[in-house]
């Protein structure tokens, strides 16, 4: 562990970058992806203001994006991230690139109590499954698997997957969306666009006239009480979301906890826990008893990507060594 290890969260709009000595992670230093042409230019802005302590002799970066061959591109960016050539670039033994959600997958098993707010169930059944979900500007989702001394884990398109309807309610909004989009996924309700979907959803059923608002502006005019649509929006954004959150943790029996993560939930938690989350959450017929015990918390703690960084390059170094991996 006398590595020191460049670790980097690289987002379309956003690159962060922190480095990682003697098994503890730095501060995150965080440029703007438009202020440079590529990658390379960014990450040699960055080590040359933290040269103290010497250059990394590898890295682990997740993308904002479809990884194939340890090369990927941003969705929102023209920057082309490619691993071997970044080792050949900076000098490194290697140069490691996971998805967004994968890197967050790996945090899981490093997050404490203090960095979550909890939201129902019991105890997590050591060594099972661990699923987070994130609505942001997207919908992602990943499973830590644990497994025999080697834990993996999987990155889904779960942001794709057809969103179900669970009352006559939920199917009504959804007929609406789906005159707009044809196909709804997920992510069309659970993100900041669909939060706005659903916003001019509802209205369009229940036959209101509402202002024109962004996700944030409908978030804010919900808590505080003002617009009725608003809190109808944030409250079946709630309910889906437990919906979607107990299948996922059906689909991978992940009695390991369920984590939400993402940009939105962490801006509400009262009123998350005291929404219709929990109850879709474990509405699920003869499985109502499986879900029940399963702990879900919503993640607080600000950068846990780079804790998933961290994990992911740990486990490597044990599992090259021949121990298992913890």
């Amino acid at each position: 562990m006398s590595d020191r290890v460049l670790l980097g969260d690289i987002g379309g709009t956003n690159a962060r970058f922190a480095l990682l000595a003697d098994g503890t992670i730095g501060d995150v230093a965080h440029l703007k992806v438009a202020d440079f042409p590529t990658v390379t230019d960014a990450i040699t802005d960055f080590l040359s203001r933290h040269a103290a302590g010497g250059p990394p002799t590898a890295a682990v970066l997740d993308i904002a994006g479809p990884i194939e061959r340890n090369r990927g591109m941003l969705t929102n960016s023209t920057w082309v991230i490619d691993g071997e050539e970044l080792a050949a670039r900076f000098k490194l033994r290697s140069a490691k690139l996971l998805n967004d959600f994968e890197a967050v997958g790996w945090s899981l098993p490093a997050l404490h109590p203090d960095d979550l707010f909890p939201l129902g169930g019991s105890t997590a059944v050591a060594g099972a499954p661990m699923l987070v979900i994130g609505p942001g500007t997207g919908f992602g989702a990943a499973c830590y698997l644990p497994g025999d001394g080697r834990p993996t884990v999987a990155v889904t398109e779960a942001g794709h997957a057809t969103l179900p309807a669970t009352t006559a309610r939920e199917a009504a909004v959804l007929a609406k969306m789906r005159e707009r989009f044809g196909h709804v996924s997920i992510e069309r309700a659970l993100s900041g666009m669909g939060i706005e979907n659903v916003y001019h959803a509802i209205a369009a059923v229940d036959g209101a006239t509402v202002p024109q608002r962004d996700a944030a502006a409908i978030t804010h005019a919900a808590l505080d009480g003002s617009c009725a649509t608003s809190r109808a929006t944030l409250d079946m954004f709630c309910a889906w979301l437990g919906a979607v959150a107990g299948n996922l943790a059906l689909t991978f029996c992940a009695r390991g906890g369920v984590y939400i993560a993402g940009g939105i939930p962490p801006r509400f938690p009262d009123y998350f826990a005291k929404s219709d989350f929990r109850r879709q959450f474990e509405s699920k017929g003869r499985y109502d008893s499986y879900l029940r015990p399963i702990p879900v918390h919503l993640v607080t703690k600000p950068d846990i990507s780079f804790l998933g960084l961290k994990s992911f390059f740990e486990a490597g170094i044990t599992a090259s060594s021949g121990s298992p991996a913890h």
